[in-house]
């Protein structure tokens, strides 16, 4: 439960590996259950008591029945033919109604986590299944109409790797677009300086789909101060630059004796059979602790940003002497759905120096407004900054960390509390999930 609560209570969706953490099989082998006894009533509990929406389903590999090789380790389909498609079609329907019925509601799904892994025989050691272009969109082509016609409120998304770019026959084909909601990259432990530079790149060709990034970790297994502000400015950046509704970390826990764990998780547990307490002595076996540098962040945006959060816009002073975008300090602003207030979080990259911001809020007319400051560091969770009362201009310092100041207006004046509807309407850019 601690975990639930303390950990998961502000995601939205959980990412569900199928054929990977899921991989029980029917006795046909070809439709994926649980693996043991209690496996889904431990998802639908976890879906239940973290508040979670529903499921992201991706398959890292489909059941055995439908792969070249009879197992979920490599290969590739069995077959591209129409009738062997449009029964991998049904099966896949029949996967999405046991999650359903089992209490996990299914809000999103992807016919296939990185289709250009597992190509090459032997090149993935682990539950995979590569496509090449053409097979992808020969398979999407007959699944993705049957999984809408289904379930036609699920968000389907292409296709956890390179997105439009990396699947253009789908891009071009206007029958196949109706059935895509949005692209989906994985441009893991990436520079958040990323979605600047590449920001054409990530949006030509999306045909007015949303563009966002499903996977992210830090691959050499490694976390960092430095990295604990990358990660932050990633999803801002990602908001910002690709208007992005949502966005993914990898994992939750990993174990304390995977080499891998402390670039992957948010936390680390001790399984029962580690009895190394040289590394994480605080740790009991059964327990788990946060990885400071990758959950917090994370955590103020689980904290202070709730669902269908509004994006305002924002104009930024271009970097001194450069003309172009700073790339080590980034504002993002919203408005919280029910109340309206208005949040702003503010990075700092520069492991130097510290920054003045000055934040200008033209509709901000009311001298009472006042905003309540939080602090994130790779060290610091959730610290109280105070009150920070605003005039037109006031001017906020970030010690090397990122800020999300909440709007405490509590004045009934319609004046306070940041962008009014009307004022705000034109700023409107894209509905953050």
């Amino acid at each position: 439960m601690r975990l639930y609560k303390d950990m998961l209570t502000g995601f939205r969706y959980v990412r569900l590996a199928m054929g990977l953490y899921l991989r029980g099989n029917d006795p046909s082998q070809k439709l994926i259950i649980e693996r043991y006894a209690g496996q889904m009533e431990g998802l639908a509990n976890m879906t239940k008591f973290a508040g979670l929406e529903g499921a992201d389903v991706e398959y890292w590999s489909p059941a055995p029945y439908w792969k070249s090789n009879n197992q979920y380790i490599s290969g590739h389909l069995a077959s591209y033919n129409e009738s062997f498609l449009n029964d991998f079609g049904d099966a896949l329907i029949q996967d999405i109604k046991y999650l359903g019925s089992h209490g996990i509601p299914v809000k999103m799904w992807g016919l296939q986590n990185e289709p250009p892994v597992g190509q090459q025989a032997g090149s993935c050691v682990y539950s995979c299944c590569g496509y090449t272009t053409a097979q992808y969109t020969q398979t999407f082509s007959i699944v993705a109409p049957r999984i809408k016609a289904s379930f036609p409120s699920v968000h389907v998304h292409v296709d956890s790797w390179g997105g439009q770019q990396s699947q253009p026959l789908l891009a071009r084909n206007a029958t196949m677009l109706q059935y895509i909601d949005g692209w989906t990259y994985h441009r893991i432990g990436a520079d958040s300086t990323m979605q600047i530079e590449q920001q054409k790149e990530f949006l030509d060709g999306a045909a007015g789909k949303v563009v966002y990034n499903n996977e992210y970790e830090y691959l050499d297994g490694k976390t960092s101060p430095y990295r604990c502000i990358n990660t932050a400015q990633s999803i801002m950046n990602w908001f910002v630059f690709e208007q992005s509704p949502t966005w993914f970390w990898l994992h939750a826990l990993k174990p304390t004796y995977n080499s891998e764990s402390e670039g992957y998780g948010l936390g680390l547990w001790r399984p029962w059979d580690d009895n190394n307490t040289d590394h994480y002595p605080q740790i009991q076996k059964g327990y788990w602790d946060y990885i400071g540098s990758n959950w917090n962040a994370l955590a103020g945006f689980l904290r202070y940003m709730p669902w269908d959060v509004v994006r305002v816009e924002v104009t930024e002073p271009t970097a001194s002497g450069t003309g172009a975008i700073r790339t080590e300090q980034r504002i993002l602003a919203y408005l919280r759905p029910n109340d309206k207030k208005l949040v702003i979080v503010i990075t700092n990259r520069n492991e130097t120096a510290n920054y003045d911001f000055v934040i200008k809020i033209p509709q901000l007319v009311s001298s009472s407004t006042t905003f309540s400051g939080h602090l994130f560091q790779s060290n610091v969770t959730d610290k109280a900054l105070g009150d920070i009362h605003l005039v037109a201009n006031d001017q906020e310092t970030n010690n090397n960390g990122h800020h999300h100041d909440d709007d405490d207006d509590n004045d009934d004046d319609d004046d306070g509390g940041g962008p009014k509807d009307d004022d705000a309407a034109d700023t409107f850019k894209r509905t953050i999930q």
